[in-house]
């Protein structure tokens, strides 16, 4: 069973966010790299990119395949994760922990509430 940490909101598409301030940091679900596999490889966007609500920021590849990453929410790239390129599989270990893709500085806060409560995600991903 996947671990769904109730403070956080999740994207239909498997990402987290977890907000401080204007700052949202975002990885992928646990229930996301369960279904991937073993981490291989990292895309991110890139520090200072902007992005739309949707918008393809990234790529994670496994030994399975390769999914797209989206941002969940609207702003500008402000910080990533840099030690997944040395160590993707920090994303499998720990994805609610040090397993972070990237923090995206908010330009409607008000996305949040578009996004998925713990409760809501898990009734989605006991549908698929």
């Amino acid at each position: 069973m996947s671990e769904i940490p109730a403070e956080l909101r999740y994207h239909a598409s498997h990402e987290w966010v977890s907000v401080e301030d204007d700052i949202a940091t975002v990885g992928i679900s646990d229930h996301a790299q369960e279904a991937m596999g073993d981490l291989v490889f990292v895309e991110m966007p890139e520090v200072g990119q902007v992005l739309a609500a949707g918008d393809e920021a990234g790529v994670v590849e496994s030994v399975k395949a390769a999914s797209d990453i989206y941002a969940p929410v609207s702003g500008e790239v402000v910080e990533i994760n840099e030690a997944l390129e040395d160590e993707p599989e920090k994303v499998n270990n720990e994805p609610y922990a040090g397993g972070w893709l990237f923090k995206i500085k908010m330009a409607d806060s008000g996305e949040l509430k578009e996004m998925l409560t713990a409760d809501q995600y898990q009734e989605q991903i006991d549908s698929e």
